[in-house]
C-alpha cells in the first residue's frame, strides 16, 4: 500500500544523523497516527509519544515536561531518544517552545529527535515558517488514493469515485444513511469546528460551514464570487469568503483551483473552480443514493470529473505543481497543471459528445503544452487515457 511509503520515508529521514524536525501533517482521517505507530514498531531506540488533544496543562508545561523526561533519558544512557507529538496545532505557541529546545539540544549536542503531526496544514505551516525555518522537513499526507482503497477494501472503480477514500468509512457504504452520518458528524463536522472554528478566528461560523456546503455541491465548477456572495447569508465580502476558502483548503477539504493565464495577479483574482479534496465529501451532501447516480448520466458525469479532480489536486500538494483550469469565454478546459516550465491540459471526458473547442484553443495559445483527455469507462475514447489508469499515474509524470 502506498502509505507504507511514508512510513520508509520517515524511517529513512529518521535514521540519518540529527538534522531536521519531521513534521507529518495532513487532513483527519488519511491514516497519520498510523504511519507513525509502524514507524514506532520497528524504532530500535526509545521514545515519548504524547498526543495534544486532551492537554489539562499549560503549553509550556506540556513540551517541557515532555522534553525534561527525554533529556533525563539521554543522561541515564540513552544514545538516541524520539520525541513524537500529534496534533501538535492545538498547543498555542508550540512553534516557540519547540525551537526552544531544539536550539538547546543542537547547541549541546544531546541527540534528541522529534516529530510533529498536525491536521490543520494552516496552522502547522504557519507555525513552521515564523519559528522553525530552517529546522523542519515536512511529509505531506494526501488523501487515499483509488489503488489503496481497492487494495485494502476492495473498492471498484465506480465505488471509489462515489464513496472516495476515507479508510475509516469503508465498512459502512452498504449501509449508505449509516455512511453519509459519519462523513458528516466524524468528518466534516469535527474538521470545521476542531481544526478551523476552535484554532483560528473566525467572526462567522455559519458563513463558513455554508461555504463549505455551497463549495461541495459544486464541486468541479466554476462558481464566481459575486455568485456565491448571493447565494450565502451575512456573506460580507469577496475578502472573507477567499479567506474561509483558503482555511477549508488547509484543512484538505475543499480548494478553489485559479484560472491559469500566464498572469499571477489576473490568476489570484479570478473566480474560483471550487474542488472537494475527497469525493466522499462531494457525495455525502447529495440526496442521491449511490445507485441512483450511477444510473442518472450528467449527475455521474460530475462525479466522474470531481474524482478526477480530487487526484489531480492531492498530488499538487504533495509534489509542488501549480493547479488551474483556463477558460476563454465560453470556452473551458477542465485542467492545467504546471511547474514552471512545463504545462499540460487535462479534459475529463464524462458524456457522449466529446467536442472540445477549449482544449484546441489552450493549444493554439500554449503550442508547447500536452494535452490529455481522460475518458470514464461508460464513454470510452480511443485517444484517451481511461480514468482507472489516470487514477494510478502521478500527474507529474504527464508534464
Amino acid at each position: 500500500m502506498e502509505r507504507t511509503l511514508f512510513v520508509s520515508e520517515l524511517t529513512k529521514r529518521i535514521s540519518e544523523n540529527r538534522k531536521f524536525i519531521q513534521v507529518v501533517a495532513g487532513p483527519r482521517q488519511v491514516g497519520k497516527t498510523t504511519i507513525i505507530s509502524h514507524f514506532l514498531k520497528n524504532y530500535k531506540y526509545s521514545y515519548i509519544s504524547e498526543s495534544a488533544d486532551a492537554v489539562t496543562v499549560s503549553v509550556n508545561v506540556f513540551i517541557e515536561q515532555i522534553w525534561n523526561n527525554a533529556r533525563m533519558m539521554i543522561k541515564n544512557g540513552e544514545t538516541e531518544v524520539l520525541i513524537v507529538i500529534d496534533e501538535v496545532q492545538k498547543l498555542s505557541n508550540w512553534s516557540e517552545n519547540v525551537k526552544k529546545f531544539w536550539d538547546e539540544d543542537s547547541k549541546n549536542g544531546t541527540n534528541i529527535k522529534v516529530i510533529l503531526s498536525g491536521s490543520s496544514r494552516l496552522l502547522i505551516e504557519k507555525g513552521l515558517t515564523e519559528s522553525l525555518q530552517g529546522r523542519f522537513e515536512l511529509i505531506h499526507i494526501p488523501h487515499w488514493t483509488f489503488s489503496e482503497m481497492q487494495e485494502a477494501f476492495g473498492f471498484t472503480l465506480d465505488e471509489y469515485i462515489y464513496f472516495g477514500g476515507y479508510p475509516g468509512s469503508a465498512e459502512l457504504i452498504k449501509d449508505e444513511k449509516r455512511w453519509k452520518n459519519y462523513i458528516k458528524d466524524s468528518i466534516i463536522e469535527t474538521s470545521i469546528s476542531k481544526d478551523i472554528i476552535m484554532l483560528t478566528s473566525i467572526a462567522k461560523p455559519a458563513l463558513l460551514r455554508q461555504l463549505f456546503d455551497l463549495g461541495t455541491v459544486y464541486s468541479s465548477q466554476i462558481l464566481p464570487f459575486n455568485k456565491m456572495l448571493g447565494t450565502l447569508t451575512d456573506a460580507g465580502n469577496t475578502v472573507t469568503i477567499a479567506h474561509y476558502l483558503e482555511l477549508l483548503d488547509q484543512c484538505g477539504l475543499l480548494g478553489g483551483i485559479q484560472k491559469y493565464s500566464g498572469s499571477e495577479q489576473r490568476t489570484r483574482s479570478s473566480s474560483p473552480k471550487l474542488q472537494v479534496y475527497n469525493n466522499a465529501l462531494f457525495s455525502a451532501v447529495k440526496k442521491h443514493t449511490f445507485s441512483e447516480a450511477k444510473n442518472t448520466p450528467d449527475l455521474w458525469g460530475r462525479f466522474t470529473e470531481s474524482c478526477a479532480g480530487c487526484h489531480l489536486i492531492n498530488n499538487s500538494v504533495i509534489n509542488g505543481y501549480k493547479l488551474n483550469y483556463w477558460r476563454d469565454g465560453n470556452d473551458e478546459v477542465d485542467f492545467v497543471i504546471s511547474d514552471g516550465s512545463r504545462t499540460a491540459a487535462i479534459e475529463v471526458k464524462s458524456g457522449a459528445r466529446f467536442a472540445n473547442k477549449g482544449m484546441e484553443l489552450f493549444k493554439k495559445k500554449y503550442p508547447e503544452a500536452k494535452i490529455y483527455v481522460v475518458s470514464s469507462k461508460d464513454f470510452p475514447s480511443a485517444s484517451g487515457i481511461d480514468l482507472e489508469t489516470f487514477l494510478n499515474i502521478a500527474p507529474e509524470e504527464l508534464l
